[in-house]
């Protein structure tokens, strides 16, 4: 009688009619009991409704707030990430960027930041939160039946050998997609910077099918590595499927057989483990993501990793201005690729000189003008500012000293006054009149439709060739630099177009140290010197009249040039 009135009154207490609460923790319990379980049936009805309604409140404010969170960490992320390898890309010597394509370089910057970005999305947010479900499950499994859990994680080996092998081939089928993206767009980055040679040559469907190519080859391995990402999900719901039913199997056996696990408890397990099938999903696609942004992490990292070969020494000295002398002491220079391109070359640029370099292409003449501020260093000799080698000098205080005017004039697509006071956003239109007059430049500039605020278009290709040296020369100008280097500048200049450069460069050239490189020997015949170079080496050093006299290479030069032009 006493053990049946014991059974009764569970049958009849608040735990048993909502649920076996006896294995709860009382932390747990008592408040559940107090709150709902303690309540008529109509109370405790409204008061789960007011649960509900609170919980799912709860979980849409910080799934809102998770969200917002998530997007500014991504995007800040990616934001800092483009910022320090742009950053980094400045840093390096001019060499690195000679054996790399432009689009190659953007891709890193644009696509595999992008890749990294869903990786962090994927990482930080999803993975935690279905780590916290799948955790939870694992709980309430262990909980309803110890021996069905053990059971059911006899499948899970296998299944993480294979997640891991398949994230193993994911990362390498990703890193090459993403060369094969790479390649699209350097491809495509090269068509348009050159549309004017495309078009001249007739070439627009060959360009087609070389894009075409390209994009075919990314297609192809962008399919293979879903193929490989996709099969993941698969696997892990079929792997479930299988514990499933061994759990169903076992778990009967447990039921009607031996009479160990109550009803109740299976089902609780069984729910359990179909609540884990969608975590466990979730955490597959996620591995896929992951291997794409670790593939794109490495080579963002490798780039990143890349020294500059030109860079300041420990200790390096300030620069204070130029006083004195350049000197060029048993120079020699050869490129990594390529052969010797200058022999123990010695020769002195001094302080108010201008300085001549002629001689047949492949002499060594825009060498020479590369090695001055530094875009490489001699790999042999030393070259000295006021006594100093200038491998012990500060970059930025070394840099500023020198204004160049390449024979390829460089514009960018803004405006002629941003252009003229390129990196400086503080200089008054006054100063950028001013240089504009000094190199022959503010005529043109005033007829423009909008003057100095007129848009020229990607590289200058709204002036002509003569009007964007004109305007690289007003650049240096501002620029007030000690020592000025014209290389080429008139190289592709018609009679007319020289004529006016050649007076901007009069104008320029006085009260500064200047070095000339000219193919033309009408823009040099004024130069204190003229040094004549052949095969890396000073062959010959004069003026104009002095050189014409001896009979030597430049008079030869002089003699073909002019004899062309009669």
């Amino acid at each position: 009688p006493g053990l049946a009135s014991d059974a009764a009154a569970r049958a009849l207490s608040p735990a048993a009619k909502w649920g076996n609460l006896d294995r709860w923790p009382a932390a747990l319990r008592r408040p559940l009991e107090d709150f709902l379980f303690s309540r008529p049936p109509l109370e405790a009805l409204g008061r789960m409704c007011l649960l509900l309604l609170l919980a799912f409140l709860v979980k849409n404010v910080f799934d809102y707030l998770q969200t917002i969170l998530m997007l500014s960490i991504e995007q800040g992320v990616v934001r800092d990430l483009r910022n320090q390898l742009v950053r980094h890309l400045h840093s390096l010597s001019l060499s690195f960027f000679h054996g790399e394509r432009v689009g190659m370089l953007s891709s890193r910057i644009v696509n595999d930041v992008q890749q990294v970005r869903s990786a962090l999305a994927a990482g930080v947010s999803n993975l935690f939160k279905e780590s916290l479900v799948l955790v939870a499950g694992l709980f309430w499994v262990f909980w309803a039946s110890w021996k069905l859990a053990l059971v059911s994680l006899l499948i899970l080996p296998p299944v993480v050998f294979m997640v891991v092998w398949i994230g193993r081939r994911m990362r390498r089928r990703s890193e090459a997609t993403q060369e094969r993206m790479a390649d699209v767009q350097a491809v495509l980055h090269e068509t348009l910077a050159n549309v004017r040679v495309v078009k001249s040559f007739h070439a627009e469907e060959w360009e087609a099918g070389r894009f075409a190519r390209e994009n075919d080859r990314y297609y192809r391995a962008f399919l293979r590595l879903k193929r490989m990402g996709e099969a993941s999900s698969p696997i892990t719901e079929y792997a479930m499927i299988v514990v499933a039913s061994g759990v169903l199997w076992y778990g009967g056996q447990l039921i009607f057989r031996d009479h160990t696990l109550e009803p109740q408890n299976f089902i609780l397990f069984v729910v359990a483990l179909l609540t884990m099938m969608s975590p466990l999903k979730k955490l597959s696609n996620i591995n896929s993501t992951m291997q794409e942004g670790l593939a794109a992490g490495d080579r963002i990292f490798r780039l990143l990793d890349t020294k500059a070969t030109i860079a300041d020494r420990p200790g390096a000295r300030a620069v204070d201005g130029f006083h004195d002398a350049i000197r060029f002491e048993d120079v020699e220079f050869s490129y990594a690729e390529g052969g010797t391109v200058l022999e123990r070359l010695s020769l002195t640029l001094r302080r108010g000189e201008t300085v001549a370099l002629v001689g047949p292409s492949g002499a060594g003449k825009s060498t020479i003008a590369d090695l001055l501020p530094r875009f490489y260093d001699p790999t042999g000799g030393r070259i000295t500012l006021d006594g100093h080698d200038m491998r012990d000098l500060r970059l930025a205080d070394l840099r500023p000293l020198f204004g160049i005017v390449p024979q390829e004039t460089i514009l960018f697509h803004d405006t002629v006054a941003r252009n003229i006071a390129y990196g400086r956003d503080d200089l008054p239109r006054e100063r950028i009149e001013a240089a504009a007059r000094a190199a022959n430049a503010h005529e043109f500039i005033s007829r423009l439709p909008e003057g100095y605020d007129t848009p020229i278009g990607e590289r200058g290709v709204k002036l002509s060739g003569g009007e964007r040296q004109r305007v690289a020369m007003a650049r240096a100008v501002l620029k007030d630099p000690a020592i000025l280097i014209l290389d080429e500048a008139t190289s592709a200049l018609d009679s007319a177009n020289e004529a006016q450069v050649q007076d901007a460069i009069e104008h320029l050239r006085h009260g500064r140290t200047a070095l000339i490189i000219a193919h033309r020997l009408s823009t040099v015949q004024r130069a204190d010197r003229i040094l004549v170079l052949e095969h890396g080496k000073i062959v010959e050093e004069g003026r104009h009249a002095e050189l014409l006299a001896r009979g030597g290479l430049y008079a030869h030069l002089h003699g073909l040039q002019f004899r062309a032009t009669d």
